[in-house]
C-alpha cells in the first residue's frame, strides 16, 4: 500500500453557497481562488501565498455542503483495491485517473495522483497573530468509531496516538511535510458520519475576531478551541494549536 504524498481537503458546497463560500475561505486563508475548471466550471483551488495548495472548492449540482479528502498516491486504482479490502466502498474509477470511495463509516475521500510536496507557512495577519487551516477532524458515532480509527491508520500509515485531554478524541501521527493533521472524534450519538475543519492559531481570540467580521458566527467556546459556523452554515474550529507545528502545549484537544 502506497501511503499518501499530500492530502487535499475538498469543500464541497452547494449551488447556493457557492460564491459566498469560496469568497470566506479564500479570505480566511489568505488564499486567492484560482480560475475556475471543469465542464462547468465547478472546481476551483485555493491558492496560498507560498507552498502547495492544500484546499480546493467544488460547486455541487446537488446535494448539501461537505468535505472530502483527496490522498495523493502514485497508483490510485492500486490504493482503492487495498482500500476496499479494508473495508471502503468504490463508488467511482474515472477515465481520468483517480478513483472515488467512501471510508468504512462512509466518509467520502478519492485517490488521485497529482503531485505536491512543499507546505504552506501559517498567515501572520495585521494583529501580528498567526493561523493556519491545517487539521480535519472526522466526527464518527460510537459503533463505528474504533473501526474508523483502525481504517485510516491502515489507509495512511499514519500510527494513533493519544490525547491527555479526553478519549473522545484519537489524533493521527502526521509525517513531516503533510499539509493535514487527521483528528478522529467519538460523536456522542449514532448520526451519520462526517468531517470538519480546524485551524491553529497563536491568538484565537484575535482569530475568532476576525472570522466573525467576515461573516462566521460563534457557536460555543471550549477549554482550547471555539466551535463557528461560516456565513453559509458550515461548521468548523478555530483552536488553540500552535499553526507551525500543529499541537499543543502539555494538553491535547481538537
Amino acid at each position: 500500500m502506497s501511503v499518501p504524498t499530500w492530502v487535499t481537503a475538498f469543500l464541497d458546497l452547494e449551488a447556493t453557497a457557492w460564491e459566498r463560500g469560496t469568497s470566506f475561505w479564500a479570505q480566511v486563508t489568505g488564499s486567492e481562488l484560482s480560475a475556475l475548471r471543469g465542464e462547468d466550471r465547478e472546481f476551483g483551488t485555493l491558492l496560498p501565498a507560498d507552498g502547495d495548495a492544500h484546499v480546493k472548492v467544488q460547486r455541487r449540482a446537488d446535494g448539501p455542503t461537505r468535505l472530502h479528502l483527496d490522498l495523493h498516491v502514485p497508483d490510485p486504482t492500486a490504493a482503492a483495491d487495498t482500500a476496499v479490502g479494508l473495508g471502503a466502498r468504490e463508488v467511482h474509477r474515472s477515465r481520468h485517473g483517480y478513483v472515488v470511495l467512501d471510508s468504512r463509516a462512509g466518509l467520502p475521500f478519492c485517490f488521485v495522483s497529482h503531485p505536491a510536496a512543499t507546505r504552506t507557512r501559517p498567515v501572520t495577519w495585521p494583529t501580528g497573530h498567526r493561523s493556519l487551516l491545517d487539521q480535519v477532524c472526522l466526527d464518527v458515532g460510537p459503533g463505528a468509531f474504533d473501526g474508523e480509527v483502525a481504517f485510516w491508520a491502515a489507509l495512511t500509515g499514519w500510527e494513533p496516538t493519544t490525547s491527555s485531554s479526553t478519549g473522545e478524541f484519537v489524533p493521527l501521527a502526521r509525517p513531516a511535510g503533510q499539509p493535514w493533521r487527521f483528528l478522529l472524534q467519538r460523536t456522542h450519538d449514532e448520526q451519520a458520519a462526517g468531517a470538519h475543519l480546524d485551524l491553529g492559531t497563536d491568538d484565537r481570540t484575535a482569530e475568532v475576531e476576525r472570522h466573525v467580521a467576515l461573516g462566521a458566527r460563534v457557536e460555543a467556546q471550549h477549554g482550547h478551541w471555539t466551535v463557528l459556523r461560516d456565513p453559509v452554515g458550515t461548521p468548523y474550529c478555530i483552536t488553540d494549536r500552535d499553526p507551525e507545528t500543529g499541537m499543543l502545549g502539555p494538553v491535547t484537544s481538537p
